[in-house]
């Protein structure tokens, strides 16, 4: 038996997420379904982030377990011919037998947030950014991202539903760019909370909108409950970018 891990890019509109669920096809039973019908093998995947319905990824990474004779290094190859257009491997490698890509050290996520402010919504950007048809302070969002930055509990800005015995995590960096009516909230750190992005970037909407101060970022961290920050954004704006292992 060899572990191949997969490196894997999806369009996550017509999922309900990564995760195996009994309410509608995901991205994970997708990838056990071809990846056992190429290997004649029941399989069943280990993904290092199980990313919401609907939201997007340029780069998730996951393992396998096989005895299959089809060099790792081609697995990508392999599975592709069968994978459906919005899922796609772009690159496969051997790991050893207990590298698990959830359990590892110094491990750095960067997901982004795509908004589409303008005053009537772009057909196109529907499925791929949040719209927002009022306008926005991009100087006051980067002013109130950077009370994010650091290491914080931040349990104000998860899912009540979160399961977790710790809610601290460290944000490395946030920046705020526009190019036209696109904005892009990008977000690096070492491990995220359930919905913690969207949350994030509904409250950041909030402050680009007027609703709230920049500073009002740093008091939501103080309070330490969910009610003070802003909604869960949807998840279309979504993108996990990347995940370096170091």
């Amino acid at each position: 038996m060899r572990r191949v891990r997969l490196f894997v890019a999806y369009d996550g509109t017509d999922y309900c997420g990564w995760q195996v669920q009994p309410n509608g096809i995901t991205v994970e039973e997708v990838l056990n379904r071809e990846l056992g019908r190429l290997t004649g093998e029941d399989i069943h995947i280990i993904g290092a982030s199980r990313t919401d319905s609907g939201v997007h990824a340029l780069m998730n990474v996951a393992v396998f377990d096989t005895a299959s004779s089809i060099p790792p290094e081609r697995m990508a190859y392999a599975l592709n011919q069968r994978m459906p257009e919005d899922i796609v491997i772009t690159k496969s490698d051997e790991v050893g037998a207990d590298w698990h890509p959830r359990y590892q050290d110094n491990v750095r996520k960067t997901y982004e947030y795509h908004i589409y402010n303008a005053p009537v919504l772009n057909p196109l950007k529907r499925k791929y950014s949040a719209f927002v048809s009022f306008p926005m302070d991009v100087e006051k969002m980067r002013r109130g991202a950077a009370y994010l930055v650091g290491e914080h509990d931040f349990v104000s800005f998860c899912n009540v539903r979160t399961n977790v015995s710790d809610t601290v995590r460290t944000v490395e960096d946030v920046t705020v760019t526009e190019d036209g009516a696109d904005i892009v909230i990008r977000i690096t750190g070492n491990g995220f909370l359930y919905n913690m992005v969207r949350i994030i970037a509904g409250t950041l909407i909030r402050v680009g909108r007027g609703f709230y101060e920049p500073e009002k970022v740093r008091e939501i961290l103080e309070e330490k409950k969910r009610t003070a920050a802003g909604i869960t954004a949807p998840a279309c704006g979504l993108v996990l970018v990347e995940i370096e292992y170091m």
